[in-house]
């Protein structure tokens, strides 16, 4: 695959298909949002699976494509102008999907930048906070004796679901349609309330829109599809 040929990365992890996005990922709350949008969308592509367990997000050849060791990453042969397009973060991610599929992205203008809106308050706000509370409420850092930096994330995490709540009343969906700006938000709301089990101390039962909005998204067919992916090897 000549297109293909000059990434490093595949050789680590080869391409299946021919002029195919490859997709590096695992169904981590800033992983799925991109394979929900490939499915969302119905562009082909190739999933990868980055196995945090074997640390494969630092080997050098994850590097030469996500300098950042972090997921998602993608590559895209049929990129603009028909060249390779690499990208990584899940949010320049999101909206390079929108902009080739014409699809999850409101036409209008100004509606436009509302999307674009959220997903910037996904990226700066809740996925950093609803990450660090999961640190410290689930994983590690609840060993750290001193409980301020709980407090301080857990404090930051209900209100961004206030904001969240606000929001979505009156409306379907985040910009009124759906997009990526749902899509980029939902699976770390997911996440916050079954993965790190902190929907309780956050105030997430006493909210209405939020659950409401949830539900909905996760009964979408592609969300269910794009959860999954990439699988665990067998």
């Amino acid at each position: 695959m000549p297109a293909l040929d000059a990434f490093p990365i595949t050789r680590r992890w080869p391409p299946r298909r021919e002029g195919v996005i490859q997709l590096y990922s695992m169904p981590t709350p800033n992983g799925v949002k991109v394979s929900i949008a490939l499915e969302e969308t119905g562009l082909d592509y190739d999933a990868h699976r980055v196995e945090f367990a074997r640390d494969e997000q630092l080997s050098d050849a994850f590097l030469s494509l996500n300098p950042n060791n972090k997921i998602p990453a993608i590559i895209d042969p049929q990129g603009p102008g028909g060249k390779p397009l690499p990208l990584f973060e899940s949010g320049a991610i999101l909206l390079y999907l929108a902009e080739k599929s014409g699809q999850l992205m409101l036409a209008d203008p100004a509606a436009r930048w509302e999307v674009i809106q959220w997903l910037m308050w996904q990226m700066g706000g809740v996925g950093p906070m609803f990450g660090q509370l999961g640190y410290f409420h689930k994983f590690a850092g609840r060993e750290i004796e001193d409980r301020r930096p709980h407090e301080r994330y857990r404090a930051e995490t209900e209100r961004l679901l206030k904001v969240l709540e606000g929001r979505l009343r009156g409306r379907d969906w985040v910009a009124g349609a759906y997009s990526i700006a749902d899509i980029a938000i939902a699976p770390w709301v997911r996440g916050l309330v079954h993965g790190y089990a902190a929907g309780d101390i956050t105030g997430f039962d006493r909210l209405t829109e939020v659950p409401r909005w949830l539900e909905a998204f996760l009964a979408r067919p592609a969300v269910q599809r794009g959860l999954t992916i990439p699988a665990a090897e067998s």
